[in-house]
Formats: structure tokens, sequence, C-alpha cells
């Protein structure tokens, strides 16, 4: 099943929505996210699935689009780049006060500001900790490859579903620029007016009609002791998410004497620095997290009992490492490598900083 093809990692973010059934893309251009919507506006999937693609005049309006559609019960989905995401902010605030599913990709650049075009990871902070006002969250996944790509279009979607919440693809300008060989799923036709109804009757804006009642949806609620009861609300769905959608990936954590946490490029830039590490003699594992948010904090915190020392490695000023350091709780040293401004580091010099930063220039 599937299909095998040579395809950017932007490219297949286009090519996964078409064949997953996507109704709609609202978005607007930004370096080096462009390809997704190109890709789109080449396939013309209006004329294969109906689905809809829009430029939009800016980010600010494309996602509310989004907005509009998932009002509907429909599978609508944004892409940009960093500063375009944080024009979206308040938009992803609503959505998530709304209570409504959606996916949106965020091929990271290099900041602050409009920055530079090159890859980095420095809106981690901003994906995780809810970077709009309030207190809320959104689902994030990290692909470390094309194929992850690919794969987390469908579920992306699957879990922005199922909790009725924004899921975001966080990756940068590497994952997305490269070409790899993926498979591709098979198309899955678009949901039915009456499939919507039935998946997301109970709360989608389908209309009033003699069998069904009308539903209003909005993230305002003028009642401070109403809007408490929903915070609750989505508090306890958050704890819900952190219980059951933790996804990570270890590699040598078996007899590991100490861990790089990664995530995106920086983890596979990590393979090849843990073997030249352990052909040094120095037995370092790797903790992908694969959802950075629910962050893997469980896990962390498992191999803190094992390991004498943790580097996050991350293509910013350091923004995971706070997370790791909250669940190892101060059991053993954690430290914090990155490189800024869009420059990708390489495999020896994360080894470099462990042996400087974790073993003590031993």
């Amino acid at each position: 099943m599937g299909e095998l093809k040579l395809m950017k990692g932007n490219e297949v973010i286009a090519e996964a929505a078409i064949r997953y059934g996507c109704d709609g893309y609202f978005g607007y251009p930004i370096t080096p996210q462009s390809e997704i919507m190109e890709t789109l506006m080449l396939q013309k999937p209006w004329e294969k699935t109906g689905m809809v693609v829009l430029q939009a005049e800016s980010e600010v309006a494309s996602i509310n689009m989004l907005y509009g559609g998932a009002s509907c019960g429909k599978r609508v989905m944004t892409s940009s780049s960093s500063p375009g995401i944080s024009l979206m902010l308040e938009g992803i605030s609503y959505l998530a006060g709304a209570e409504l599913p959606c996916l949106i990709v965020n091929v990271v650049r290099g900041g602050p500001g409009l920055g530079t075009i090159q890859p980095s990871q420095a809106d981690y902070s901003q994906a995780t900790k809810g970077g709009g006002h309030g207190d809320y969250q959104i689902i994030a996944l990290a692909p470390a490859s094309v194929q992850e790509m690919n794969d987390f279009v469908g579920l992306g979607f699957d879990l922005a579903f199922k909790y009725r919440i924004p899921s975001l693809i966080l990756t940068d300008g590497v994952i997305g620029q490269m070409m790899e060989k993926v498979v591709v799923e098979d198309y899955k036709p678009r949901w039915t007016d009456e499939e919507i109804q039935k998946i997301s009757g109970s709360w989608a804006t389908t209309g009033k009609t003699n069998d069904r009642e009308r539903h209003i949806l909005t993230s305002l609620e003028l009642v401070a002791e109403k809007q408490e009861v929903h915070n609750l609300k989505l508090q306890a769905k958050y704890r819900e998410i952190e219980e059951n959608e933790v996804r990570f990936e270890e590699i040598n954590t078996e007899d590991a004497e100490y861990l790089f946490v990664a995530y995106g490029s920086s983890a596979r830039i990590c393979q090849k620095s843990m073997e030249i590490a352990r052909a040094k003699g120095i037995k370092v594992g790797l903790l992908r997290p694969i959802t950075v948010w629910p962050f893997p904090k469980k896990r962390i915190a498992e191999l803190a009992n094992q390991v004498k020392g943790m580097l996050s490695v991350e293509m910013s000023a350091g923004q995971m490492v706070m997370d790791v350091r909250l669940a190892v709780n101060g059991k053993i040293p954690v430290e914090h490598f990155g490189r800024y401004g869009g420059v990708v580091h390489s495999p020896d010099e994360v080894v470099v900083a462990l042996e400087k930063q974790i073993l003590g220039g031993k």
C-alpha cells in the first residue's frame, strides 16, 4: 500500500494533505516553507478532491480562515515560518479557546525578528508554552525525516479532532528543504457532510435544522466565573493529552552513561555524534522527543536515574533544555549546546560540547 516517491520535506506536506482528505489550505508565502503552497497550487487538488487552496492576504487572515473552516467541522490547515507564526498567535489562542481542531505547520527559520531564511529551532518555547495569550496548549509534533513530515500530517489531524485542539508540526528548514525517499499514503476521500455531522456534529456549526440544534462557537466569555470553568475544562483535557499522547524515540539508551536530548534535525545530527562518541569509548544514548508537547518528562526523569549527565542539543540559545532540567529535577547535570541564527551544528561540535560540558574535559 502507498506509493514510494523522492520528495522534498515541504512538498510532501502538501502531498500528504491532499491524500489525507484535507478540505482546505489557507496560507501566505514565506521562506523556507513556500514550497508547501506552491506544491498545492501545482497539484490543483480542487480538480482531484475538491480541496480549497487559497493564498490569503496575510498570515492573520489565513489563521482566521482556519477558524471559520474548523468551526464547520472541516479539516483545514495552514503553514508558515517563524515571523508568520508570530502573526498567527492571537488566532491560535482563539482556536484553542474555542476548542477547534486544525493543523498548522511551522518550518522554523533563524531569528529574532525577520532574522534569516536558514533553519533554526528557536520557536520551541512559542510552540510548547502557549505562545499567545492565555493558559492554553497545542499538540506539537517534531519530525526528523521527510517520512515523518508525511506521517505527521495525518497524525496531526487525527489528534486535533480527537481532542478538539490545534495541532502543530514543528519542523525547520533542514527537514523542509531536504529530499528523501518517502512512502505516501493512498488517497482518502474527503468527509461528506453526513460524516462531518456524525464525527463533529456535537459541536460543529453545521446549521440548525429540524433534527439538530444550533451551535455557537466562541472563545469569548464575559463572566469570569464561567470562563474559569471553561479553563478548568481545558486544563483537564491537557492533562489527558499528557497522559496518553507522549511520543519519543530512544537509541542506545540501554547501556548509556550519558544522554543527548534532541529533536528534529538536531536529533539526526546527534545520531552521528553518538557514533563518534561511542567510537571514543563514551557510552552515550539519544532520546528524541517526537511530541515536544506533550513532553516526555517521565521517561527523561527515569533516565536521570541511570545516566551521569545530559546534553540538550538545539539550534537555539537553549529552550528545550529548561524542560529537560525540570524533568531531571537536579539529579544530574544538564547542559545545553546550540548554534544560533540559522547556523547548523556539526556532529563533531556536539561531541566536543559533551566532552567539555558534561565530562569536564576528560
